[in-house]
């Protein structure tokens, strides 16, 4: 029998829940059932698959509060939870609205005046999930909904860390019957994550470069693609010319959101030196602002850390940079509160790139704040990373843009931070480690899940092959 895994809760740091991952051979079943029935899936035509996820949608929004309670358990913060359910029904009306159009096929005329083109695409049948702990619900659908509009089957395998989110949906999808059976979720560690890979057409997977580099690694192995989004180093520079009061804004709101557990938080500052002290010091007031989610969720901004180890990687990174001579103005502590690990806003000054938390991800609410003395060196310790998923600039426009094309990542907020949790249509991909194969935004991100087919077709009545008709 497999052993059961137990779930703590971030906010008591009590194990409360228990998961009971499946042993492989019921993994490969469900593989097997799942690919079956996706066949109906297909032949049920665009039109029958938009109207089954708008019924998942209404039936999810019957249960939203049970929902929301379960996401609150897994993550430990409420506004938090509110957004991502927000977030997870508006993808589902956005893919529905988008997908006809894109999806659409095409008949044309080639160089070849006797031969047509039909360029049409067909789905790949069974897609599996793997998505991580940070954004539960959001990051398990992300990739969900288009490939079922696309018309593939879909089995998902959340984080062993925040599981409860998935019996509220399994709920929803039992109201749903043409949905159910092609929208599956396993439960388990690496291990069920494994044999999900070796049993499915196409991967998607969220999480650190360690695991990723398996991720990527076992779907070789089966040559099927791997869709991958790892790790983030987010960099922000902040010129002369920048609107202080926005960017620092801008700045703690991506550096502190769901407490700094996003793969695309801004992890580390660099300033222009004339306006560095104005700049940390604006900060650093902004951030004694904000409280923790203690004792009730409603108490303030900040939730705990979810996932346990993480506490230890944060405390980590601060020690190093302490004992490497950077100072703390703010924050950088880990304080147990009620059995939960919590760290408030921390900003740090005297940093430099010999210190883990300005190269390694920390995944917490920590602002290391560094001078450069030109926009070249801006530029170079931006690039001096192993990581390129994202980026911000706050300038002129003009400067902004200019140094936009010079920071190898896939995203680059002007004058914000984090815009692509907000705007979807611009197609992006991680650069270096960060990740590996097609864009999750824009039309890319639907189009990924379908294999592309052309039907030449020879349009006059000889029976000569083509190379007669070219006088061959």
């Amino acid at each position: 029998m497999t052993k059961p895994i137990e779930v703590r809760n971030p906010r008591t740091g009590k194990f409360d829940y228990v998961i009971i991952p499946p042993p492989p051979r019921l993994v490969l079943q469900q593989c097997r059932r799942t690919r079956r029935v996706q066949v109906r899936w297909q032949q049920l035509g665009l039109e029958g698959r938009i109207e089954a996820l708008q019924q998942w949608k209404e039936a999810i929004l019957s249960g939203r509060d049970r929902l929301t309670e379960a996401l609150v358990n897994d993550t430990g913060r409420l506004s938090g939870s509110v957004l991502e359910i927000d977030s997870f029904l508006s993808s589902i009306d956005r893919w529905c609205r988008l997908a006809p159009e894109l999806l659409q096929e095409s008949a044309k005329n080639t160089a070849i005046p006797f031969i047509a083109l039909q360029q049409t695409s067909v789905p790949y049948p069974l897609v599996g999930v793997i998505s991580p702990w940070n954004f539960p619900l959001l990051l398990s659908t992300i990739d969900t909904i288009p490939a079922l509009l696309a018309g593939c089957a879909v089995i998902v395998k959340p984080s062993e860390i925040t599981p409860r989110f998935v019996a509220p949906l399994i709920t929803a999808l039992n109201a749903v019957p043409k949905l159910h059976d092609v929208l599956t979720f396993v439960e388990g560690a690496g291990a069920t994550g494994s044999v999900l890979i070796e049993n499915v057409d196409l991967v998607c997977f969220t999480g650190s470069v360690a695991t990723g580099r398996k991720v990527a690694q076992a779907a070789a192995k089966q040559f099927i693609p791997a869709f991958l989004e790892l790790g983030g180093k987010d960099p922000a520079i902040v010129l002369e010319s920048a609107n202080l009061e926005l960017a620092t804004s801008a700045i703690l709101w991506s550096s502190v959101v769901n407490t700094g557990q996003s793969y695309s938080a801004i992890e580390r500052i660099y300033v222009a030196d004339s306006i560095f002290e104005k700049f940390y010091h604006q900060l650093v007031a902004k951030a004694h602002r904000l409280e923790l989610a203690y004792p009730t969720v409603e108490s303030g901004e900040i939730g705990p850390i979810i996932a346990e180890k993480q506490a230890a990687v944060i405390s980590d990174h601060l020690l190093d940079a302490v004992e490497k001579g950077a100072v703390i103005h703010c924050g950088g502590v880990i304080e147990d509160l009620g059995g939960g690990w919590w760290c408030r806003p921390t900003v740090l000054t005297q940093v430099n790139h010999s210190m883990k938390v300005m190269t390694e991800e920390t995944f917490g609410p920590i602002m290391p704040v560094m001078p450069f003395s030109t926009v070249e060196e801006a530029i170079s310790l931006a690039n001096d990373s192993i990581y390129g998923l994202s980026a911000a600039v706050f300038a002129s426009e003009t400067e902004a843009l200019e140094i936009a094309q010079q920071i190898d990542a896939g995203a680059i907020s002007i004058n914000d931070a984090g815009l692509t949790a907000i705007m979807h249509e611009g197609e992006k991909n991680p650069f270096k480690f960060s990740g590996l194969g097609g864009s999750r935004m824009g039309a890319a991100a639907l189009k990924r899940f379908m294999r592309k087919k052309a039907i030449l077709i020879k349009t006059n009545a000889t029976n000569d092959p083509w190379w007669f008709e070219n006088g061959e």
